[in-house]
């Protein structure tokens, strides 16, 4: 099933916040300082990021919760690295909760699926177009 939700980024000449929009939410995309930003919000790439962690951590929550295992809190944290050839994800799961070794395994194994790690994991497309405002 596809995503078909639309998300709008508008940018005008204030360096480089930029807003962006989801059907009911909006907030600010922003650069550092140090590359002319105001780091007024996260950059693109720490939206990508929080996308990683926060679809693993929603994907692992709603398995245990399916599951009734006692889990109490889940952390996923993550980083990336890019070379010339390709862009590596390093993702760090931490669970709190009385959960077993099997368990423990079955949760790793669920991270893999979920949409955002998906997507990463494979080829993708990017079909770009302008228009003149």
């Amino acid at each position: 099933m596809a995503d078909s939700r639309v998300v709008t980024a508008s940018i005008g000449k204030d360096n480089y916040r930029t807003e962006v929009k989801t059907s009911v939410h909006s907030l600010y995309a922003d650069e550092p300082e140090e590359v002319g930003g105001k780091d007024s919000g996260p950059t693109p790439g720490d939206f990508m990021r929080m996308s990683l962690a926060s679809c693993t951590a929603i994907t692992l929550r709603m398995y245990a919760d399916r599951k009734k295992w006692d889990v109490e809190k889940i952390v996923v944290t993550v980083t990336n690295e890019r070379d010339k050839y390709k862009t590596m994800f390093q993702c760090l799961i931490s669970i709190s909760g009385n959960i077993d070794e099997m368990q423990r395994k079955r949760l790793l194994e669920i991270a893999h699926a979920c949409p955002v790690h998906k997507v990463l994991s494979n080829p993708v497309t990017v079909n770009t177009e302008m228009t003149i405002l």
